[in-house]
């Protein structure tokens, strides 16, 4: 790995080193993105050269397992650029669940504040609390309402009398 590290240039060296753990720690989500970027498009890079010029090679040489040997510097170099972009990769997914959780604990705390308070409302269940209006459910003795209860009954009974004939 050391000699494959000593044989890319020096663009690409840095952007290697980018990669380590201690020097992705410093950035945040979007500079993280952008890293991933730039290294997922060395990585397709050289494994678009592997595949050309391995199919190249494998007319040259007459086996594509010859030319699998002869085409290994751009594999190295698609494996490395693969290594660091799965590293990026695994921390972006880390600091995106990070932000993730954070803007979930800023919503739901906006949504606290925007609650009303129910500080000074008596709590023990026992009654609603009223200015003194008596409230009765007027509704019970409405002619609609009166009717529709006794047509349900009437339903009810009818198909029980329907089941006991049987």
């Amino acid at each position: 790995m050391a000699k494959m590290l000593k044989s890319l240039t020096d663009d690409e060296f840095l952007l290697v080193r980018d990669t380590r753990k201690t020097r992705m720690a410093e950035l945040d989500e979007d500079d993280l993105i952008a890293l991933h970027s730039r290294v997922r498009k060395h990585r397709n890079k050289y494994v678009k050269l592997y595949h050309r010029a391995g199919a190249k090679k494998v007319v040259q040489k007459g086996a594509r397992g010859a030319a699998k040997a002869a085409n290994k510097h751009n594999a190295r170099k698609a494996e490395l650029f693969e290594d660091a972009l799965a590293r990026v990769s695994r921390r972006l997914a880390v600091v995106a669940e990070q932000t993730a959780l954070e803007l979930k604990q800023e919503r739901l705390a906006r949504a606290r504040k925007d609650a009303p308070s129910f500080g000074g409302v008596d709590t023990d269940g026992s009654r609603v609390p009223s200015e003194g209006v008596i409230r009765v459910d007027r509704t019970r003795e409405s002619p609609g309402r009166m009717k529709y209860e006794a047509s349900t009954i009437a339903a009810g009974d009818r198909r029980q009398a329907k089941k006991d004939n049987r």
